[in-house]
């Protein structure tokens, strides 16, 4: 089940959010073979092409278990005042070849007006 976090963003700003991923032990994740998808749309019913993606990047070196999601102030511009849904996913391909995903957060993002 995935952890449930929310965040606020100022539009027209950069946004970066740090994620350190423990296994159940409480040591870093090891995530060797595996991508990292992130998205955020007004709500869950949005299409696909609605929704406004993070980029995110396994940090180096991948057995840190760190997890970096981006915005660039270009991204939070283009957004409007409100709130939206967003999640985070994990996936790898298993020794039978097929692709496991986990949802590791999801949550709400308030994103803020700005004047300037």
């Amino acid at each position: 089940m995935a952890e449930y976090e929310e965040f606020t963003i100022d539009k027209g700003s950069d946004v970066g959010i740090e994620l350190e991923l423990v296994d159940h032990t409480g040591a870093a994740k090891s995530l060797v073979g595996h991508t990292v998808t992130a998205k955020m749309k007004r709500s869950y019913s949005d299409s696909d092409g609605e929704a406004t993606a993070f980029t995110s990047i396994v940090a180096t070196p991948a057995t840190s278990g760190i997890v970096t999601l981006q915005l660039t102030n270009t991204q939070t511009s283009a957004l409007t005042k409100g709130r939206y849904v967003y999640d985070v996913e994990l996936s790898y391909v298993d020794s039978g070849d097929n692709t496991i995903i986990e949802r590791i957060l999801e949550g709400r993002i308030q994103v803020t007006p700005n004047v300037t």
